[in-house]
This record gives C-alpha cells, sequence and structure tokens, in this order.
C-alpha cells in the first residue's frame, strides 16, 4: 500500500529546529530573497523603485540613494513596524503552515515566548495575507457549493425551566453566521461569510463562470442553480452522501469538516467580525495541502512581502486609546 503524501519525509522539508539553527541572519537573507526576488535580494526601494542604496546593517535598513528614503525589508508589507525578531516570524509561519488544522493563540504565545496579544495579532496579519492569494476569484468547470453555520450558541439554563428551546428561531444570539464555500474540483475555495445559506445563490453567480457545472445538497433555495447553468447536479444527503458520476459534494464538506474541527478544536469560539479569515485560512491549508511545510512557507512569506499594511491589524491594540 502506497505511504501517504502527509506522512511521507517529502512533506517535510522545513522545521523549527533548522531555522532555529541557522539563526537571525539567515531569516533576515530568507526576508530579504523573497521580498526582492527580481533583484536577487538586493534592496528596492519602496518609495521610488531605486536600487542603488547605502546599508545600515547596524539597524537592518536601507536609505536610497535617489531620494533618501529609509526603509526595511519589511518597510510597506503586513510585518511593518515590526517588533519581533526575524527568525521568530519565520518560525511563526512555519508553526501556522505545520498546523494542519489551526493552531491556538495560546500554544502560539508559548512557543514563542510572546504576549497573547503579539501572537493574535501576527496570527490574524498571516490570515490576511494568506486570503490575499484569491482576490476575486472566479471558478469554472466541476463545482461544489454548500454552506454551514457557525457561533451563536445559547449556553443552557441550570433548572429545566428557565431553558428555551434553542431550536427555535425566536431564541437567536445575533452571532449566529454561515460561511458559504465555492469549491471548483482541484481548484481553489473561495469562501464567504454571510447570515443565511440562501444568499450564497448570489455569491455563486458573481464567483462561478457560466460554463461550469455545479452540484449542491438537497436545501431548497439551491433550487435556483437549474436557471443559472446549464449543468447541474443536487445530491440528497437523507438518502445517499455520493451517487455515479461525480454526484456528490464531499470535496466541499471535507473543507467544512477542516474549518470546523479548527473552529471547534482549536480556537473554541470565533467572532463573527474575523469568521471570514478563519474561513480562508482552512480553504488555504485544504487547496494547497498536497505541498510540503517548506513551499507553503515561502508561500505564506511570498504573500505577506506581497501584502501593503494592514488597515484592520495595524495597531488594533490602541485604537480604542
Amino acid at each position: 500500500m502506497a505511504q501517504h503524501f502527509l506522512l511521507s519525509a517529502k512533506v517535510r522539508t522545513l522545521s523549527l529546529k533548522g531555522i532555529y539553527k541557522a539563526g537571525e541572519d539567515a531569516a533576515y537573507q530568507t526576508f530579504c530573497a523573497i521580498r526582492w526576488h527580481e533583484t536577487e535580494g538586493q534592496a528596492v526601494c519602496p518609495r521610488c523603485g531605486c536600487t542603488d542604496s547605502y546599508a545600515i546593517p547596524t539597524r537592518r535598513r536601507f536609505k536610497c540613494v535617489a531620494c533618501s528614503h529609509q526603509y526595511s525589508v519589511t518597510s510597506g508589507t503586513i510585518f511593518a513596524s515590526r517588533k519581533m525578531a526575524f527568525v521568530d516570524l519565520l518560525a511563526a509561519i512555519c508553526i501556522s503552515v505545520n498546523a494542519a488544522k489551526g493552531v491556538s493563540m495560546l500554544q502560539l504565545s508559548r512557543d514563542l515566548d510572546c504576549q497573547y496579544k503579539t501572537a493574535f495579532v501576527l496570527a490574524q496579519k498571516i490570515r490576511e495575507a494568506l486570503a490575499s492569494e484569491v482576490p476575486g476569484a472566479t471558478v469554472d468547470g466541476e463545482v461544489e457549493v454548500d454552506g454551514a453555520y457557525f457561533g451563536g450558541h445559547i449556553r443552557p439554563e441550570n433548572r429545566k425551566e428557565d431553558r428555551k428551546d434553542r431550536r427555535l428561531a425566536r431564541h437567536p444570539t445575533g452571532k449566529r453566521r454561515v460561511v458559504i464555500a465555492v469549491r471548483q474540483r482541484g481548484g481553489r475555495t473561495p469562501t464567504f461569510v454571510r447570515k443565511s445559506e440562501a444568499e450564497g445563490i448570489e455569491v455563486v453567480r458573481a464567483t462561478t463562470a457560466p460554463t461550469a457545472t455545479v452540484y449542491a445538497d438537497e436545501a431548497s433555495h439551491w433550487d435556483e442553480l437549474a436557471l443559472m447553468f446549464e449543468r447541474t447536479g443536487r445530491i440528497n444527503h437523507s438518502v445517499a452522501y455520493s451517487e455515479g458520476d461525480g454526484l456528490h459534494t464531499n470535496n466541499v464538506e471535507s473543507y467544512f469538516s477542516r474549518l470546523r474541527r479548527m473552529v471547534e478544536g482549536q480556537h473554541h469560539h470565533v467572532s463573527p467580525r474575523y469568521l471570514h479569515q478563519y474561513a480562508a485560512e482552512a480553504a488555504w491549508k485544504e487547496d494547497h495541502r498536497r505541498e510540503s511545510n517548506g513551499e507553503l512557507a515561502d508561500r505564506v512569506l511570498g504573500l505577506a512581502m506581497a501584502h501593503p499594511v494592514s488597515r484592520v491589524w495595524a495597531g488594533y491594540w490602541r485604537k480604542g486609546e
């Protein structure tokens, strides 16, 4: 029997031991090589694009010859104004990609020996960078659509006579959201967070090519798919999970399995305000699950170095002051 890829040595091309053994200088050179890969690691001014600069090695900064602007390898990126060492940033990325179903912020803060707040914001910046890989993506071919609800848990009262029937719509918490996933078989998985699964019709219309074959479950709101696409397939899960000729939604269900274990098993609670980032992280890991952890880390670092300063997470803990 052939060994599963995730159990083979091919998937282990990066380790925390190797990152810390190489040291801070090697981690810094990795950042430079990925940020300025077009010039083979030579610094490029983010303001004027000049490649001539003076190095300030004691501060790991550069001064542009043309415009005298001082900058660093993380200037203008999502890691701008960072205080954490480069080796710790690289380690955080390694921990993130190694955790197939996510890592808790408490564990990340302990692994990096930093405050919980630091670990929380760092992880959210990494998720924002991951989500930027497929902005406005369009899927085609064979596409599966489905939705899954998260949050809105109602804690039962102590005494039986005080308890509410949590199945009834008149007892909402206002925090329940549905993650809608549009997954192309062998392709990408755009995700969206809405209040109702029925809103997924507009999501599918905006993200799926008219030539696609769309598969969905028996929910009545998916009936409109037959009016939007020439080829559709429906599977009734109360009868079977899969039929012949590829009639199933197993791929998108696999994604929701990963996301639910991430939310319930690792994070225990996710605010509806940030649920879209956790959904994007799970989709990214599902789409790239056949790559080694070294390739994944390089991909994440490349996305982070290409992403501008975060409008949400820059100075997050000081915005209420």
